[in-house]
């Protein structure tokens, strides 16, 4: 399906189908078709209800996000706040390169509920890694165990929305060499810092994707 705000864009110039060429005038019909035609799936009974379950277990890993990063990320100037500037943070993002999560869209014809699940629990399980490589060199490791329970829940909870999509999940093929970069106190901040931070957006992305993923579901 083509992305809805593209064809909002190109739907006014439908009018002057009537006097440019056939191929302009079909192309208008096709568009018409694109927007009154959503991509349906028919899940088993119950599929609703997990991806509910799946949001509300998503919102809580976003509220508990801030708590770890303010008692595990102690160096100054390293802020989730979007208006803090961080001295030399984009060198030390590529001395670090640390890994990001697929990015997720919404469904469409050419980006299926199968491929949104799978590229979700992918980034879950990035996270997890991401998240186990710092814990293993912060003081303050205790604290991120409440983190990566709530990203093993929702992990969890995404396979079964997948099961009851007669979807089979894909195999996790999460590797991370994050460890070996970590080779001091600041690279570890910086770093813990990062994964969180892109967790948080990834986080976000998730919740925007299981609301999208449930208003096809009630077509």
């Amino acid at each position: 399906m083509i992305p809805y705000p593209f064809l909002w864009n190109f739907m006014p110039h439908c009018s002057l189908a009537v006097s440019t060429p056939a191929g302009v005038a079909l192309l208008c019909s096709l568009l018409a078709v694109s927007i009154s035609a959503p991509v349906k799936f028919s899940p088993q009974d119950g599929f609703s209800e997990h991806v509910e379950l799946a949001r509300s277990l998503t919102r809580k890993l976003l509220t508990d996000i801030p708590t770890v990063h303010h008692s595990c990320v102690t160096t100054e100037g390293l802020s989730l706040e979007p208006s803090a500037e961080v001295k030399n943070l984009e060198y030390m993002m590529a001395v670090l390169a640390v890994p990001v999560a697929p990015r997720l869209v919404p469904i469409s014809e050419t980006y299926t509920l199968e491929m949104s699940l799978n590229r979700i629990d992918e980034g879950l399980h990035l996270y997890r890694h991401l998240l186990q490589d710092v814990k293993e060199r912060l003081q303050c490791s205790e604290n991120l165990s409440p983190l990566l329970a709530d990203l093993r829940d929702l992990s969890s909870q995404v396979r079964k929305v997948q099961q009851l999509a007669l979807l089979t999940p894909a195999e996790s093929h999460v590797k991370s060499s994050l460890s070996s970069r970590l080779t001091g106190d600041y690279e570890v901040q910086v770093a813990t810092h990062l994964v969180l931070q892109q967790l948080r957006s990834f986080g976000q992305d998730v919740f925007r994707s299981l609301r999208h993923i449930l208003t096809h579901a009630a077509v």
